[in-house]
């Protein structure tokens, strides 16, 4: 057969329902329905790879229209396709489902969508802990590109014994297994993708065609004039174990090493730092560094542990949303209450509330049950954590002045104390209190000290 090439200037594309004009100047192979049709049916694979108008479309929207973001994952594909393969044959699953990573994150660790989903995968946070993927401030297990796949493996898994197809699975892994059995239920109880298309949420019912048209694309990338020319790979890596607060880019002065490289390895580290209370956190580093670095280990270490910690605490606790240091506790709503009144009870933020709980605005409804991460209560062993929240990080406090108890007797506020009841109990003003105990405002709290003027 002859192959056809044309030189593209302007084309449009029916995607969706919707044409599309874009422009493009480079030189490349005119595919037919039939052809792309014809080498799909020799692809091995165990995913049902159905090709239809709507696959073609997306065929023609990666391999035309952004074709450079197609290139892109081509340059990156070999830093994590490796891992993927491996991965999916430990599990005994196809190896076609590596492609999954391209529809979810353009193969992007940190990548970080509109819902708060993170990683390669794409886990929200109550599912990445349900398969052991856990995250603070700090680190973000659902960045690391070992432990998301190995998550994502189990989660795709354990969708397959649900349905018993693999296009249900990853319709599942897209919108949920609450929304699939839905779709099914609506559609008859039938039981392939297609045939309950229709009662699938809209992302859903372009997740999968999406997934068939890159498994096709990566499996017949020279015949729509990709050239396969990775430019990212891997060194050799190895790990050390950290214990401690460990600041990265320290780290990587002393040993004369980019951080960027360091965190491209390590993509979990939100922060550029490790935290206090670190156990056994396997930092990926070059294999011919690691001799080099034990060797100066103390050294290096304890340099690492004393930059920046304080600071890098401070913005934990008061960056908005943070849960960093913090318990949870569960607010169910009552009639009346607003997200102020809910804020100032537990002594947060509005916006953290919001954070919390994913609320685009304060529309709250009673009976809601809503998340709040508070301080955990004063001791000896957590005082840190109310000093380091309520000082700033610029600003040093006024000293406060000691009180003159020669013009009166002192006074322990009690809880439930104000200052007219005070002032009642010990038969003076509000006007004397707040002038001999230099207070600017009406607010006390149990366990201050008050002068009773004489």
């Amino acid at each position: 057969m002859t192959r056809k090439w044309f030189l593209l200037g302007i084309m449009f594309i029916s995607l969706a329902g919707e044409s599309q004009e874009f422009h493009l100047t480079e030189v490349m192979p005119d595919n037919s329905y039939d052809e792309i049709a014809d080498r799909m049916s020799c692809i091995e694979n165990e995913v049902p790879l159905v090709f239809n108008e709507r696959v073609k479309a997306f065929v023609d929207y990666f391999s035309i229209k952004d074709r450079e973001y197609t290139k892109n994952i081509i340059q990156k594909k070999e830093l994590y396709f490796p891992l993927f393969s491996e991965t999916l044959a430990l599990h005994g699953m196809p190896d076609e489902l590596k492609y999954l990573a391209i529809v979810e994150s353009g193969l992007r660790p940190n990548a970080i969508s509109r819902a708060n989903a993170v990683g390669l995968w794409q886990f929200i946070s109550s599912t990445g802990r349900s398969y052991g993927l856990h995250s603070n401030w700090y680190v973000d297990d659902r960045m690391d590109p070992v432990e998301a796949t190995d998550a994502a493996a189990r989660y795709l898994k354990d969708l397959y014994r649900m349905f018993g197809r693999w296009d249900l699975a990853l319709a599942a892994y897209n919108c949920g297994p609450g929304n699939v059995r839905k779709a099914i239920r609506r559609s008859g109880y039938k039981k392939d993708f297609w045939e309950v298309y229709r009662y699938l949420p809209r992302e859903t019912r372009s997740y999968v065609p999406q997934f068939v048209a890159i498994t096709y694309l990566f499996n017949h990338l020279g015949e729509h004039g990709f050239r396969e020319e990775p430019e990212y790979f891997n060194p050799e890596l190895d790990t050390i174990m950290i214990s401690q607060y460990f600041h990265l880019e320290t780290f990587c002065n002393q040993i004369g090493q980019c951080v960027d490289d360091v965190l491209k390895w390590n993509p979990q580290i939100k922060r550029g730092a490790l935290p206090e209370g670190t156990k056994n956190f396997a930092l990926k580093i070059p294999s011919d560094w690691k001799e080099s670095i034990v060797t100066n280990r103390v050294t290096l270490y304890d340099t690492a542990s004393k930059v920046g910690q304080k600071h890098l605490d401070y913005l934990a606790r008061n960056t908005p949303g943070s849960t960093y240091g913090r318990e949870r506790l569960y607010y169910r709503v009552r009639s009346g209450d607003v997200l102020g009144t809910i804020a100032r009870q537990y002594g947060v933020r509005v916006s953290d509330i919001r954070s919390w709980n994913r609320l685009r605005g304060n529309l709250i409804r009673v009976g809601q049950r809503l998340s709040i991460w508070v301080l955990p209560t004063y001791s000896a062993s957590t005082k840190k954590l109310y000093v380091s929240s309520s000082t700033s990080a610029k600003k040093t406090p006024s000293p406060i002045k000691p009180l003159n108890t020669d013009s009166g007797k002192l006074y322990t506020v009690k809880s439930g104390d104000s200052l007219w009841s005070i002032s009642r109990s010990q038969n003076t003003s509000i006007e004397k209190l707040k002038k001999v105990n230099q207070l600017r405002s009406n607010t006390i709290k149990p366990g201050q000290s008050l002068v009773i003027p004489n």
